[in-house]
């Protein structure tokens, strides 16, 4: 199975070159199966060789095929800063080799503070979503949207959120884009705000959906089958009950979440299938799971995290069975969940030693995609 043909418009017509073979020699169905076996950091590279392998690899056809033979492999992203001058970097890590690749510069202000971003990801689709975020010289909320498209290895603009926000939590839910809550306009950091709005890819819209009952603080998030969690119960220790709402998309309707969830959520989230998990922020960072029959979490058996190597902040992503830590440094410290002989969550860990020129990184945000 090949990708399709790359010959069928009037561009075609107009460039001779456009019917020279991607490779000399090979059937251009050969050559095409060649390319779509390149791995996804190398595609960027291989666009400058040739104008039909250029064109080969930026067709529409060409993600479509690499999809539909499995070919699209799982990468992390991890958006870094530096705690001295502020300066952000995208980085992405290939689990299987240990290697980093640097991303383009994302088109922001210049001036950001980065914890003030919200981050997600449709990861079948290759595509990283970096939302809002406060200006730090002038101290102001930002709408924006960006997005980066790992098919291209490119950033761009689409169509900006219709409230600033900054310090908010962000969600893939069914394909769509949630925004909810965070720092108004004047990214005062008391007066939370309540409105939430979806994205729409497809059409590239924003449209308010219902509101929170109340603003919180600041916010760990999952997204759990149709439903979005929020919560600001991640601070240990407590300083006051933590609050928290579940948005149901389909009733388009919050609630609160359950006691048990809200009062165990002592950590940064990650979902694995419709299961939920936190690394904890405190102690030795245990990892848990919540149980929703009893509403209450449970210890994770197997390995104990490597806390040794991780230093706080952490970010944390994961897919098919495995949980991505990274923390500062860009050190990653890699999960693999799986069920023990009576039904309980074990995890073994590895450690994947970041360079050392990322030492003074902190991350923000990670995400995985297929690439």
């Amino acid at each position: 199975m090949a990708v399709s043909k790359y010959s069928s418009n009037k561009y075609d017509d107009e460039n001779p070159k456009k019917s020279e073979p991607l490779i000399p020699g090979l059937p251009d169905e050969i050559a095409e199966l060649c390319l779509l076996h390149l791995p996804y950091p190398y595609q960027s590279l291989v666009r400058s060789v040739s104008c039909s392998w250029h064109r080969a690899i930026t067709d529409p056809a060409f993600l479509v095929c690499k999809r539909s033979l499995s070919l699209s492999l799982p990468y992390l992203f991890v958006l870094g800063f530096h705690k001295s001058t502020g300066r952000i970097q995208w980085q992405s890590l290939d689990p299987r080799s240990g290697r980093w690749f640097k991303l383009p510069s994302m088109p922001c202000a210049n001036s950001v503070y980065p914890p003030g971003f919200a981050c997600t990801s449709i990861p079948h689709q290759g595509k990283l979503y970096v939302l809002g975020g406060m200006r730090s010289d002038m101290e102001t909320c930002m709408q924006t949207t960006i997005v980066y498209t790992a098919s291209t290895n490119q950033w761009s603009t689409v169509s900006p959120m219709t409230t600033p926000r900054s310090f908010f939590a962000a969600g893939n839910v069914n394909g769509k884009i949630m925004a909810v809550g965070g720092s108004g306009a004047e990214a005062d950091y008391n007066d939370s705000i309540t409105s939430v709005e979806c994205y729409d890819p497809d059409k590239d819209t924003w449209r308010p959906v219902a509101k929170m009952r109340t603003g919180l603080a600041r916010y760990d998030s999952a997204v759990v089958g149709n439903k979005m969690y929020v919560t600001e119960g991640w601070t240990w220790p407590f300083l006051f009950s933590p609050r928290g709402g579940v948005y149901d998309v389909e009733s388009d309707t919050w609630r609160g979440i359950q006691d048990g969830m809200k009062e165990g959520w002592t950590g940064v989230s990650v979902v694995l299938g419709e299961t939920l998990f936190v690394v904890s922020e405190h102690g030795d960072c245990p990892m848990k799971v919540y149980v929703p029959d009893r509403d209450a979490w449970q210890y994770v058996g197997g390995d104990k995290f490597p806390r040794e190597a991780m230093q706080r902040p952490f970010a944390v992503s994961g897919v098919e069975g495995k949980i991505y830590v990274v923390s500062s440094g860009l050190n990653v410290a890699i999960g693999r969940v799986y069920r023990g002989l009576k039904g309980e969550f074990l995890a073994e860990w590895q450690v994947a030693a970041a360079p050392k020129a990322f030492h003074d990184l902190s991350p923000c945000s990670c995400q995985v995609l297929y690439a």
